[in-house]
């Protein structure tokens, strides 16, 4: 349900040409079937001129509300079209989290 709800969100906000929302709160310790972990990946020409810092802050904007009500981590990839094909749509792999299985 939250991944959708982000989902919708993203493409409403950035009409991407690309993007992945994935659930990684299996790779933490939380309860079977949690979502409180999401890695985004976002492919926009929203995000053309803009540093990182500013792409990331309009990611975060747009989620405030599940970020303060629903999301416990989210790891966030942006790109504009030309840098999400010169990085031939390879983006970076989330390590395991220490807590899990302890």
């Amino acid at each position: 349900m939250i991944k959708e709800i982000i989902e919708a969100k993203l493409s409403k906000a950035f009409s991407p040409v690309h993007m992945n929302v994935i659930n990684e709160s299996y790779m933490h310790a939380v309860p079977d079937g949690s979502e409180s972990h999401f890695k985004v990946v976002i492919v926009s020409n929203e995000f053309a001129d803009k540093r990182l810092v500013a792409r990331h802050r309009m990611v975060n904007s747009t989620l405030a509300d599940e970020l303060s009500n629903h999301i416990h981590a989210l790891s966030i990839n942006v790109y504009t079209p030309d840098e999400w094909i010169s990085a031939k749509g390879e983006f970076p792999v989330s390590p395991n989290c220490m807590g899990k299985g302890q």
